[in-house]
């Protein structure tokens, strides 16, 4: 355990492979409508691309513009297959001598190991720092005001990020925020922002903030599933069209200029009762026994009640009869997401 672990364990946390509970089962929605929550995003990890080729090499290798990310901006990117399949999606910024990139944990192994097969001559060192970080979400209509209650910035745009005293902040959208210390800064900052009015919340809290703003994680049960558009990456900023070649290139540009999307990603809620995992298959009655969309990411309210982000035909999504794990079984009904589906 790192210090950061023991002080959330002595704080009343259960920490398992499916994140952190505080005691809550599921996300309290009421807290993000109202107030602002803090979760320890231990569901994600980070890895830092240093040396003064970096810029360059994880250019060559990702679906966005690296090369042209402006100093004081994030990123969300990601990693393709040659059969531009997504192996990963994560957040990217700018470090002093290099970049950071966090993606989820159960992939992160993995993906470490296979981005360092890319480097061959490059001036690149390639590190899983994610035991001296800690992640700290930050989520809710009063985010703003809590960060400011901590000392603690929080950047005038989405997408963008700053830093004050060690602490980065990174603004996802106007209700949300990543904040990235040091493992044994980490209870300090935790502390100030809950004596700031933020209230302590699990993983699923965070979760639903991530739905209800259409943001996806890339996870091992949806690795390789999805090209990015299926994703929205298009439409959150997650690919550059204007950049050169990188592994599976010709199949996202292809599926940008070569006739409509057949998939895309939805916000969909199921009622109590269901039981709905990542990675599992939707069915509508237009395509009968074949799967018709799979899950993607999942939260679960403390009504008993989830959201989740589906990427499914748009004919499916279009016609709001869809079921969950066999054609018959508990249906879903389609939500809004923030931005308009191209």
């Amino acid at each position: 355990m790192t210090i950061w672990t023991e002080y959330l364990s002595g704080e009343g946390a259960a920490l398992d492979n499916n994140g952190i509970s505080f005691g809550n089962a599921g996300a309290d929605a009421d807290i993000l409508a109202t107030g602002s929550a803090v979760v320890p995003l231990v569901h994600l990890g980070m890895v830092q691309s240093t040396g003064p080729d970096s810029a360059p090499y994880l250019h060559n290798l990702f679906s966005n513009d690296v090369n042209k990310l402006p100093a004081g901006a994030a990123q969300w990117n990601s990693f393709n297959s040659p059969k531009g399949r997504m192996l990963a999606s994560f957040l990217l910024w700018h470090e002093a001598e290099g970049h950071s990139l966090v993606m989820s944990a159960d992939i992160l192994p993995a993906m470490h190991k296979k981005l360092s097969m890319y480097i061959l001559r490059s001036k690149v060192k390639l590190s899983d720092v994610s035991a001296g970080y800690a992640l700290i979400g930050l989520t809710g209509k009063a985010t703003a005001a809590c960060l400011a209650a901590a000392a603690l910035p929080f950047p005038a745009a989405d997408m963008q990020e700053t830093t004050h005293n060690g602490v980065r902040v990174i603004r996802l959208g106007a209700e949300s925020a990543v904040v990235v210390t040091a493992t044994d800064n980490a209870p300090a900052v935790f502390a100030a922002l809950r004596s700031a009015g933020a209230v302590p919340a699990g993983t699923d809290t965070w979760q639903l903030a991530m739905v209800r703003a259409g943001l996806p994680l890339v996870t091992a049960p949806t690795q390789e599933a999805f090209v990015a558009q299926m994703l929205n990456y298009d439409l959150i900023g997650g690919i550059s069209f204007q950049k050169g070649c990188y592994p599976g290139q010709e199949i996202v540009a292809r599926t940008k200029y070569l006739g409509k999307l057949k998939k895309r990603m939805y916000r969909v809620s199921l009622a109590a009762g269901s039981t709905p995992a990542v990675g599992a298959d939707l069915f509508s009655p237009e395509f009968g026994d074949q799967s018709a969309g799979v899950l993607v990411n999942v939260a679960a309210l403390n009504d008993g009640r989830f959201e989740a982000l589906a990427v499914m035909q748009t004919s499916a999504a279009e016609s709001n009869d869809i079921h969950l794990g066999a054609p018959d079984g508990p249906r879903l009904e389609v939500l809004s997401l923030p931005y308009a589906l191209a």
